[in-house]
């Protein structure tokens, strides 16, 4: 699949959907996918990073996204998906294990805490912890490492 056609896809999928901050819902992949292409990774990591909501936030099926790319993509995309009621122990430790998932993810919280200025404060607060909790070991030794730790600093100069 190309990554145009991957954009048209997760445009109509997550039609209607907005973000907090009113933009449409869509652009946030594209934006993970834009890091990711910008830090070096292949088409396969830019696709999982424009995929990486669909399971969780639209009516895309495994299937669909096995049929429309390969098991793999599906695989790291199934990964990245929280269930109702997740244990985040659990989650970034299986996310830790498939690199794929993993620096989609990385890039993920990058895109996010871009964006947390927007939030109100107490959502600052506890995102910020959250990363530092979970995120900042994740990014050990990776090439994320120095940028999350970068944004985490400039946000908690910020609150």
């Amino acid at each position: 699949m190309k990554l145009i056609e991957a954009i048209a896809y997760i445009k109509n999928k997550h039609s209607g959907q907005i973000r907090k901050q009113g933009t449409p819902y869509y652009l946030h992949p594209v934006e993970v996918a834009n890091i990711l292409k910008k830090k070096g990774f292949s088409k396969k990591y830019q696709l999982v990073g424009l995929f990486h909501d669909l399971l969780e936030d639209t009516d895309t099926t495994y299937e669909d996204i096995v049929n429309l790319t390969n098991v793999e993509i599906a695989d790291a995309v199934k990964l990245l998906t929280k269930e109702p009621g997740y244990n985040m122990s659990d989650y970034i430790n299986r996310i830790s294990n498939n690199d794929l998932a993993k620096m989609v993810k990385l890039a993920d919280r990058l895109h996010n805490l871009s964006e947390t200025h927007l939030a109100s404060l107490d959502f600052k607060k506890r995102y910020i912890k959250e990363s530092e909790a979970w995120f900042i070991d994740l990014a050990k030794g990776t090439i994320f490492e120095d940028d999350l730790k970068n944004i985490l600093e400039k946000l908690k100069q910020e609150i």
